[in-house]
């Protein structure tokens, strides 16, 4: 085959597409059996809009929610709000992936669900690689790209995995009575909660904080009741909502470390790459981005117009030049948060220079593509 990608996430599935739609036989790999729910916030930035469009996979068929409008508070309620400039929409990953998969699937992506890469091997005389799954078979292809999100089994093998992350993160959906075009930020102590429509009338409610958090006060409902509630607007969500699954989803050991956009001539992108904090509630868009960029180099390699050093030196360059400051501000942004003290000075302070939260939003956040 030309291309493996692993992960069939929103990276990995656009980076199907496109380069299915370039002519290229492409194989994803899949560890789940779709659909099924990931821990995320679930706003995309309307960037990615053209890019979707390209491909013949506008998400308007399933109905997001529209959303212009952005609201942080502080863990005593302080609040501040803004206008999203560029705008966005909510839909679950619940559906986004599962329409994806479809779509890749009419189109002649061969998928491999229930499947998990345990080894990938590159070899130089072929200049192949060859990848092995936990159930023993074996597929050889061109050229790989990594999109396998958070924790996958592959990041066992990477150097920052080396460091142990002490984050979690927690999703639910929600009915509630609430607005459905604002996407809201609710600081507590040592987190921060995330909420916004999705698609069908829902919500979705991700929240970040510690191991140590959870481990104090022993349980996820003891967690909210004692910790996220003693914010008043998170208090309000917490007893208004109708929660619409038993148990929540859960990721642990979530790592914002600095990492590589290229491994073992392995392309990587999404969470893969570099995660971006859910405080500035980009990752989706730069997911889609990152499968833009990879499949346009891709393309040139499986072409014969570019060497693989070529492509991995060019891929590296424009991977960092478009996300490499995103970061950066992501992981300054998210250390200004999650204390009670500093985030009611910083609440506080933006309240009184909305110019500053315009900047921070343009910093995290790219043009259409």
């Amino acid at each position: 085959m030309d291309v493996l990608v692993i992960g069939g996430g929103l990276g990995g599935l656009t980076a199907a597409l496109d380069l299915r739609a370039r002519g290229h036989q492409v194989t994803v790999v899949e560890k789940k059996q779709y659909p099924f729910h990931r821990v995320c916030g679930e706003y995309v930035s309307n960037e990615v809009l053209p890019y979707l469009r390209r491909l013949q996979a506008d998400p308007a068929p399933l109905r997001p929610a529209r959303i212009t409008r952005f609201l942080l508070s502080s863990p005593a309620g302080r609040t501040l709000s803004a206008p999203l400039d560029l705008g966005g929409f909510g839909i679950s990953r619940f559906a986004l992936d599962h329409y994806l998969f479809q779509l890749a699937e009419a189109r002649g992506v061969t998928v491999l669900q229930r499947a998990t890469v345990v080894a990938v091997a590159y070899n130089p005389t072929t200049d192949s690689h060859t990848t092995t799954l936990a159930d023993g078979r074996t597929l050889v292809a061109r050229a790989v790209l990594g999109a396998y999100g958070k924790r996958s089994t592959l990041d066992r093998q990477r150097s920052f995995f080396q460091l142990r992350s002490p984050y979690l993160g927690v999703k639910h959906h929600l009915r509630l009575d609430y607005a459905p075009d604002l996407i809201a930020l609710h600081n507590f102590a040592d987190g921060y909660a995330g909420i916004s429509a999705v698609e069908d009338g829902r919500y979705c409610f991700c929240y970040l904080t510690t191991r140590q958090n959870l481990k104090q006060q022993g349980t996820i409902a003891a967690l909210e009741q004692n910790v996220l509630a003693v914010n008043p607007l998170l208090r309000t969500i917490l007893t208004d909502a109708e929660f619409l699954y038993p148990q929540p989803e859960v990721i642990n050991e979530i790592s914002f470390a600095p990492k590589s956009s290229v491994e073992d001539h392995v392309l990587l992108c999404g969470d893969a790459a570099g995660l971006i904090t859910p405080l500035c509630g980009n990752g989706m868009a730069m997911a889609l981005h990152g499968a833009q960029l990879a499949s346009a180099h891709l393309h040139d390699f499986l072409q014969g117009r570019t060497t693989r050093a070529t492509l991995e030196t060019r891929y590296r360059r424009d991977w960092q030049t478009q996300f490499g400051q995103r970061l950066r501000v992501g992981r300054l942004v998210q250390g200004l948060f999650g204390k009670p003290l500093l985030s009611e000075a910083v609440v506080g302070g933006l309240r009184y220079w909305p110019g500053g939260v315009s900047a921070l939003m343009r910093r995290t956040h790219g043009q259409e593509f």
